[in-house]
Formats: structure tokens, sequence, C-alpha cells
């Protein structure tokens, strides 16, 4: 007998209608039994897979960000729900993300316990570079609860109007308070100003306020305008920290002008794409007036390679050239693009008391390691 099309999938005309699917959730069932997603399932690929970028399968997931939420949710493990095989195979190329992140396991397995060295005298070290988005503060925060983590006594000076490192460390800056404006414009002592960060032991913060943004109008009629922070820091007991860290602003105005006549050391973050590149001489050529004419002693002893994304030729390129040119001022380590880094400061968190297991995390604890055992070969 002639079947027809009737009242099945069209698709199934050759079918008789008692072997064609009845009801609405009969399909959904087949293709999953052939193996096959269901209608409502998420697609291969989907958008809830994130952080793809850190070079470990392991994390990879979307897990959205809550502003109330008090507690980071717990990492996933295994295979999330939207992953893919191209995904799997396209992470398992990410060669120099996913081995920083695999060696910075296994040292700090091996590390946990153990303090780091600490230097002979407190090393003031300014992180700076005028170009914005390259991991200025990211870097200031995360390197700065490393270092805490692991023994040593840390002070982050927040230079940057924004205020995003003190935001991160979950130090209070809202108009009122006191902050690192005061003591540049009002010359008010910095033990005055400076608080201890609420999450992690040994880790201080002088935070910065909104008020920081007219300081570079304000410094201009001021006596040693290049100075102040110097002056506030020689006044101030710096020797009781192992480690001072100066967040500055992306720009060369008077408050970097400020960091860098108050460090003896410089870190530049260099972010791993060309546009990075392009400030770099300037930024030195800066570095070298100051040296020239009001900070003899300041140095580049730090390179950091931040945002790799593993799967381009252009970051190999960039951290190539870097390497190059700059030798072994650059650290070994690179860190890696991730999600968890970026979920962090909205907790009030940096990424090492956020997600202590992820490959940003991870990264920045070899990166800090890395600094001190440098800091105490010198």
């Amino acid at each position: 007998m002639s079947t027809g099309p009737g009242p099945g999938r069209p698709d199934r005309a050759d079918e008789s209608p008692d072997d064609q699917p009845s009801d609405p959730a009969a399909p959904a069932q087949d293709d999953a039994a052939r193996g096959e997603a269901a209608p409502d399932a998420a697609p291969s690929g989907h958008a809830m897979w994130g952080n793809t970028t850190s070079g470990t399968a392991e994390n990879v997931g979307y897990v959205p960000t809550n502003a109330g939420a008090q507690q980071p949710p717990a990492p996933r493990k295994g295979t999330s729900q939207g992953e893919s095989e191209l995904v799997r195979e396209a992470l398992k190329d990410a060669k120099v993300s996913h081995e920083t992140a695999v060696n910075a396991l296994k040292v700090m397995a091996g590390r946990r316990e153990k303090e780091w060295p600490r230097p002979g005298h407190c090393r003031i070290i300014t992180i700076a570079n005028q170009k914005g988005g390259v991991g200025k503060t990211t870097s200031s925060v995360n390197l700065a609860a490393s270092l805490a983590m692991h023994g040593a006594q840390v002070l982050v000076v927040d230079l940057d109007p924004q205020g995003n490192a003190s935001t991160a460390l979950g130090v209070e800056h809202h108009a009122e308070i006191p902050s690192i404006y005061d003591v540049l414009i009002e010359d008010v002592a910095m033990e005055d100003i400076v608080v201890p960060a609420p999450e992690i032991p040994n880790l201080f913060c002088a935070p910065a306020t909104l008020n920081l943004a007219g300081a570079e109008i304000e410094l201009v009629s001021k006596v040693a305008r290049e100075s102040r922070l110097r002056r506030a820091l020689d006044a101030y007991e710096t020797d009781k920290f192992d480690y001072v860290l100066i967040d500055c602003p992306p720009s060369l105005g008077l408050l970097t002008v400020n960091a860098f006549v108050g460090g003896d050391e410089l870190l530049i973050p260099i972010q791993c794409e060309y546009y990075a590149l392009e400030g770099l001489g300037q930024l030195i050529r800066t570095v070298d007036l100051v040296k020239a004419h009001l900070n003899p002693k300041l140095s580049v002893s730090t390179i950091l390679l931040t945002m790799y994304d593993a799967r381009t030729r252009l970051a190999a390129q960039v951290a190539e050239d870097v390497r190059t040119h700059f030798g072994d001022v650059v650290l070994n380590t690179v860190i890696p693009r991730s999600v968890r880094v970026s979920e962090a400061p909205s907790y009030g968190q940096s990424v090492m008391t956020y997600d202590p297991g992820s490959s940003g995390a991870l990264a920045y604890s070899e990166a800090a390691s890395e600094m001190a055992h440098r800091g105490a070969a010198k």
C-alpha cells in the first residue's frame, strides 16, 4: 500500500505511519539515541563556553557573574556543555600558555608550604605603560597578592584616578576616604591613608579616589611637583615592607612621572599585540629623561608579557621581538588571556583568591616567583 508523506515527517515519506514518530518529544529522543544534540541543547561551539584562550581545556566553561554574590562559583571540571572537538583540538596547540599553566601548577605544588626568598631591602617597583588596557592594574594586584601569600609584606600604591587597584583589593575608595590624593596635594602622611587589604594578610593599599583626576592640574603649581610621592615614601617606614608596587595611570603625565621618581625599578607590562609596541619607544625615552634629571637609580628591571593568545602567530612574534630587544629582563612566564582574571575584580578580589586554580592565577604566581627569586639573587 502506498503511504505518502502522511502526518509524520516529510523526510520519511518512504516509511509507514507506524514507523514515524507520533508525538513531539519523539524526535529529540530519536536524535539523542543517534548521538545528535537535542533541539533545545546548546550547539557545539555555542557562546556558553569561554576562556578558551587561557590554554587549559579543564577551565573552559561560561560562568555568569552576579553582582550580589558573596562567593565565587566553583571551577568547572571536565568537559563543559558547549565544548566541541574543534575547541579541544585548538587548545591542544596552545603550547605556550598551556605549558605556562602546567609548569606553574607543578611549581606551586612544590612551593605551597614554602616562603619565597625576601629581598634584603624594600623594593619599590613602578608598574607603568602609557598604553591603556595592557594589564597594569591587573598585574599590580595579582603580583602583590602572590607575593603576600608567600610571606612578603607588600604595599600597593594606587596612583590611577580610576581606583581599579583599590577595587580589586576590596579597599574602600569613595570621596570621603583619605587617599593618595591627600598625600600628593595636601601633604598628608602616608601612614594616615594606608589600610590593610581585607582578603589577604601582609597586603596593604594606599587607595586612590576620583579626586586624583584633578591632581595633574593641581600639581603644576606645587613645589617639587615631580618628587612629591618620593618625599612621602621617604618619610614613611617603607623598610617594614618587602615590596612597594606603584600602579600608574595610562598616561605619561605628572602622576606617572611621580611614580618614576618614587620608584627604584620599573616593571613594564606589554600586551602581546602590535599596538603595544608602538608606544614602547616613547616610554623608554621618558624613562631616560627621568634618569638623567630626576631619579638616576631608576632602571627597567622587569618586563611582563600579558594577554598572550597562543592561537595567534602575532602573539608569538611580539613575544619574540620583545625578548630579542630586552633580553633577560623579560620574565620567562607569560600571562595568558583568562576570563577568571577579568571576573575577579567584580567580587572585590584578586584572581589569586577568586580562583587559585585558574590558568591566570597560576601564571601570575609563577611570574611573582620569578620576581622574588631574581631579586634575591642580585
